[in-house]
């Protein structure tokens, strides 16, 4: 059974300002996006579900899935605010989103195969695409999670968030820590500051989350049994989010699923600050001029 990549794109046009402005970083105006799509396709993936908005569907069919028609099946499911489990309401005066969480949760209709879930604006790179293509091939129920090596996730331009990852010795995750202000120090060594504020470092190998997940279709059970736990607890908050790094920690605590760690040598690609954008553009412009990538890829 070929796996399904989950898309999580509710979030476009917020950040965009507008599915117009979609930005284009390939030598040909492709998108981030058009990378992760052609990456899934040359791994074997056998559909492609976008979680969108239900207000921008228009600009989205007519922008972004019609170039995809005719090389992948392609479908689409709504994220929306009310989208809740029957006696819950949302709380009068919230506007932001449910989380990442509640993004997969959308597309429970849609998806009924192994999947894997990125988020929108990530490069991941064709390495990421096949290794977990390959642990989902014959392991539906099997959960998986790409660990990119921390080093291959940095900027010159400031700080980020990671979360690292924590492995046993049979490869399984243990634990995701979100980490903040990740930056290199003077002589380019990977540095944070822990709880307590004591400045740590991190080897450049060490694996860290960039939302790239591979599960099996029980998890939309999973994750209604835990949005109805996190609802009860933190419904009636303004801005709480329903995370699912957090679904997959309380799985792994409770005993429940295991989740394999893959290592990947790709390197993770996006625009945290907007100096990232030239070197963003420049290494695309070199995958393409090295032959990974073709001139048209749609």
């Amino acid at each position: 059974m070929k796996p399904t990549l989950l898309v999580l794109a509710a979030g476009m046009g917020s950040r965009y300002g507008g599915l117009k402005q979609l930005d284009g970083v390939g030598p040909a105006g492709q998108t981030i996006m058009d990378y992760s799509i052609y990456d899934a396709i040359q791994a074997g993936f056998g559909k492609v579900v976008f979680v969108i908005r239900k207000d921008f569907e228009k600009d989205f069919n007519e922008k972004i899935l019609v170039k995809y028609k005719g090389h992948i099946p392609v479908e689409v499911a709504f994220q929306s605010i009310d989208d809740l489990p029957e006696g819950y309401a949302v709380p009068e005066g919230r506007v932001k989103p449910w989380g990442t969480g509640h993004a997969i949760r959308a597309a429970r209709d849609v998806v009924k195969e192994p999947f894997v879930v990125i988020n929108a604006d990530d490069f991941y790179g064709r390495d990421a695409f096949e290794v977990i293509a390959k642990q989902l091939s014959g392991q539906a129920d099997d959960y998986s999670m790409v660990g990119f090596r921390i080093g291959n996730t940095m900027t010159e331009n400031g700080s980020v968030s990671r979360g690292v990852c924590a492995v046993d010795a049979e490869g399984n995750l243990t634990s995701v820590v979100e980490r903040t202000a990740i930056a290199y120090d003077a002589d380019h060594n990977i540095k944070f500051k822990d709880e307590n504020g004591a400045e740590q470092g991190l080897e450049p190998n060490v694996p860290v989350s960039m939302n790239f997940w591979g599960f099996g279709p029980d998890l939309f059970g999973y994750l209604e049994r835990e949005f109805n736990a996190f609802l009860k607890e933190r419904g009636t908050e303004m801005k709480s989010e329903f995370y699912i790094p957090t679904v997959v920690s309380t799985l792994i605590d409770n005993g429940e699923k295991q989740v394999k760690v893959l290592d990947t040598e790709s390197q993770w690609f996006g625009v945290t600050y907007p100096e990232d954008r030239p070197t963003v553009v420049a290494n695309l412009a070199r995958l393409h001029a090295e032959g990974a990538y073709p001139e048209k890829m749609f």
